[in-house]
């Protein structure tokens, strides 16, 4: 499933991250890539052990810890420390799919990818161009969202992202292994949660149905999650 998590980081502190990574130095975006990717890409990238890339992805990694959309969405077991690209005029990223494993380099931090994340970071009316695209069962989706919103799709979908022609797309990108492997199981537990979060705006906490409907989802989650 594609899930858009809105205002993920306020306009304060989009300028307080970008402030951060803007005056860093930045690289080849080629030195995160497996071989498909290396083909398909041109963009700059933070190097990923720099200071600039640490203290903007713990900034990243707090919002995310405080997001309760973002959790019942991913159900995180292990998040990739995030990192960061920028894509100026002509720059593009071809059609690929993510990696199945990602390793951080230098260390023994590995996750499966089952969930690829993507913040914005630049208005959108300053630059042209830059959607990501991405492809799944139900079609082609074209994502271009506010600065500080972000995007959950299936790491296991081929995307990419369309050349921009005017201004610079800035932003973050990271993976996650969900406690729930199968996107299917995702999808209905976070359905149901849903279903459950707007049943206790209505009805109460203490309503027996909402009672049932949460015990049903913690069954859910106790069959198919690996904590």
């Amino acid at each position: 499933m594609m899930i858009a998590i809105p205002d993920l980081l306020d306009a304060a502190q989009v300028q307080r991250l970008r402030a951060l990574i803007d005056a860093a130095e930045w690289i080849d975006g080629n030195a995160t890539s497996g071989h498909q990717s290396a083909l398909a890409k041109k963009n700059e990238q933070l190097p990923e052990n720099s200071t600039a890339a640490r203290e903007a992805g713990a900034m990243v990694l707090d919002a995310l810890g405080s997001s309760p959309l973002f959790f019942a969405a991913a159900l995180p077991l292990k998040v990739f420390p995030p990192l960061f690209n920028r894509y100026g005029q002509g720059q593009t990223f071809g059609t690929h799919v993510d990696n199945a494993i990602r390793i951080q380099r230098g260390t023994e931090f590995r996750i499966r990818s089952d969930l690829s994340m993507t913040l914005f970071l630049e208005d959108p009316a300053n630059y042209d161009g830059g959607e990501l695209v991405v492809e799944d069962h139900f079609g082609v989706q074209q994502v271009k969202l506010p600065a500080g919103h972000a995007v959950l799709y299936p790491s296991s979908s081929l995307h990419h992202v369309t050349p921009v022609t005017r201004g610079t797309r800035v932003a973050s990108f990271f993976w996650l292994q969900s406690m729930v492997r199968d996107d299917g199981a995702r999808r209905v537990l976070f359905d149901l949660d849903q279903s459950v979060q707007r049943l206790t705006a209505q009805l109460g906490g203490a309503d027996r149905s909402v009672i049932e409907l949460t015990g049903t989802y913690h069954n859910l989650l106790r069959r198919w999650a690996d904590a």
